[in-house]
């Protein structure tokens, strides 16, 4: 390992300053050949692989935002894939020295799947896919059992006790009681005339008076939106779904919270258009029982645990591995 460190070392500073100017201006780590990112014992992990990984994400970065804050986004979005690519290679490590053997026929039964769920069962489709991106099917093979080998180690090493005390259930119930209240909402339509055709503010809201009126003695205020709404909801009967009082505009929203089941509200000018608001049900603010909410709490914490336990099991394999990151 001495000489293999040794080694190692010449090779890294020809080569570290490649990805410090990777991650330093745009324009020119777009440029830049490819180099090491990190070693991981005697594993290179390279700028294009860490690319790769975070291609998608880079792309959406790109989207959203520039300048130096995009600058800083890529280089921590780069800081995160090399340190999940060093997690892999330890990972891969593990199980090549434990001197486990996963069945050939798993990654024979994945690809297969490939195959028939995204490419409709046409395995020269499927290779025309990889060929786009430049993947051999020896490598994209390859890729995958070790995805496959990674999440059975993890699954392996990571143990956790499925049993959480009581407790410390109920300590998160009462920590967290906000995200098991269920707000109050209303199931709410609405008919809403913005055209001058329709003449005034008053004369538009005394035809939706008469519109009321016709609610009132029967007729469906669904087809009452489909007829007369110039609202996008129209065609569905002037549907706005469940609404939460934070939704709407304070005007709007105070009315729609006052009406009843089966009720019409009064007209409302707001701006240059016109309402009329119909109340299909509603739904009373109300806070999920503890018990309601167990098994929801339980699978929380025990998702905590698991990644609690993989931190720890990872920082075990970090600190036996020889890692050098750049």
């Amino acid at each position: 390992m001495h000489r293999f460190r040794r080694d190692i070392k010449c090779l890294l500073a020809a080569t570290a300053s490649i990805w410090s100017l990777a991650t330093g201006p745009l324009a020119r780590a777009e440029e830049m050949l490819d180099g090491l990112a990190a070693v991981v014992n005697s594993h290179p992990i390279t700028i294009s692989q860490v690319w790769d990984m975070v291609g998608a994400k880079r792309r959406s970065a790109r989207e959203q935002l520039q300048g130096k804050e995009l600058e800083a986004k890529l280089i921590q979005l780069q800081a995160e894939a090399v340190n999940e690519l060093i997690d892999r290679k330890l990972i891969l490590d593990y199980y090549k020295e434990k001197g486990f053997q996963l069945p050939a026929y798993m990654i024979d039964d994945r690809i297969a799947t490939v195959i028939r769920e995204e490419h409709q069962g046409d395995r020269s489709a499927f290779a025309r896919k990889l060929s786009s991106f430049g993947y051999t099917i020896e490598r994209f093979r390859k890729e995958e059992m070790d995805k496959i080998i990674v999440a059975a180690m993890r699954n392996q090493a990571v143990k956790i006790n499925p049993v959480i005390d009581i407790e410390r259930l109920k300590t998160f119930y009462r920590e967290n009681l906000k995200e098991f209240s269920m707000p109050e909402k209303v199931h709410l339509r609405m008919i809403i005339l913005r055209s001058s055709e329709r003449g005034s503010s008053e004369q538009r809201a005394q035809f939706l008076s008469e519109i009321a009126t016709k609610v009132a003695g029967g007729a469906s205020f669904a087809d009452m939106a489909r007829l007369y709404s110039e609202d996008d909801t129209s065609e569905k009967g002037g549907d706005w779904g469940w609404i939460e009082s934070d939704t709407l505009s304070e005007a709007l929203g105070k009315v729609a919270f006052s009406l009843k089941a089966g009720k019409t509200s009064q007209p409302i000018n707001v701006g240059n258009s016109s309402y009329l608001l119909y109340c299909e049900e509603r739904q009373t603010k109300s806070v999920q029982s503890f018990d309601e909410s167990r098994d929801v709490i339980e699978k929380v914490l025990q998702g905590r645990d698991r990644e609690e336990a993989y931190k720890t099991w990872i920082e075990k394999l970090r600190k036996k591995a020889y890692i050098k990151i750049f």
